[in-house]
């Protein structure tokens, strides 16, 4: 064969293998962290639910099918976030909050066993220490997932809030696991968090009054994801976190989408 040819097939090949795109790494699988809204999802006692209504469903007259609906709905309740401006004044509302602070890595920090023996229970800064013994230091700019095991109970609204009755009264019977606010006190310090959630109806746990965990995270611009689920399908790292709120210009939070990639 001539050189000159051959040196033009190997050139050819190799201008096509560049012109290629790039495999697609198929090694992974999403993991859905959001409930459905219906209107059996849980709100917060004093917050109106959601509400679906139909606009259209049928068979149109000119003989087509149609459907088209109107919701109605508090910004906190199902899964949602809490958009910094929820406790924090002048801080971000949740069209404010950038992209990036909205994607980043995971970790899942699991007190479920804690919370089974204690429905009030707080998850401490030790609880976090003992998981980073294990599994290494939580990395600056993670999102920060906290598993209690109360996303077993969704919808159940009295297993899951500790009751199911509304209006300002029902807020006192409230009980579901929350973060110590000494432990959000330290992550902010030692960790630098991009966001942190949980599987509870707050990031607070449901006796709170002060809401100190909220306040000190969110004046620091940190959002919290309420209302997780699915956190006992995550690994305690190595996953990729997206959650994408409702853009609510000037919102103190609105319903969430979040998913996870994770290594299969």
């Amino acid at each position: 064969m001539n050189r000159l040819y051959f040196f033009g097939i190997v050139l050819s090949a190799l201008i096509f293998s560049c012109q290629r795109p790039p495999e697609v790494n198929l090694s992974f699988q999403w993991i859905d962290l959001s409930h459905a809204y219906d209107q059996q999802t849980p709100f917060w006692p004093t917050a109106d639910g959601f509400v679906l209504d139909t606009v259209a469903y049928g068979m149109t007259p000119l003989d087509y099918f149609y459907s088209a609906f109107s919701f109605r709905s508090a910004e906190h309740g199902g899964t949602h976030i809490d958009a910094p401006i929820h406790f924090a004044a002048d801080k971000r509302t949740v069209d404010e909050i950038p992209l990036d602070q909205l994607i980043g890595n995971g970790v899942v920090i699991d007190a479920t066993k804690q919370c089974s023996e204690d429905i009030d229970y707080l998850i401490t800064v030790d609880d976090i220490i003992v998981w980073e013994e294990i599994y290494g230091p939580i990395p600056e700019g993670s999102i920060v997932l906290f598993r209690t095991g109360f996303g077993m109970f969704w919808p159940d609204k009295m297993k899951y809030m500790g009751t199911d009755q509304k209006g300002p009264a029902a807020v006192l019977l409230l009980h579901f696991p929350g973060l110590h606010p000494d432990a959000a006190r330290w992550l902010v310090e030692e960790r630098n968090p991009k966001a942190v959630g949980i599987d509870t109806p707050s990031i607070d746990f449901g006796r709170s009054s002060d809401f100190m965990t909220h306040r000190i995270l969110m004046e620091e611009n940190i959002p919290a994801f309420e209302n997780l689920a699915n956190l006992e399908q995550l690994p305690m790292t190595g996953f990729v976190v997206i959650a994408l709120p409702m853009k609510i210009r000037g919102g103190s939070g609105g319903p969430l989408r979040a998913i996870a990639k994770v290594p299969s």
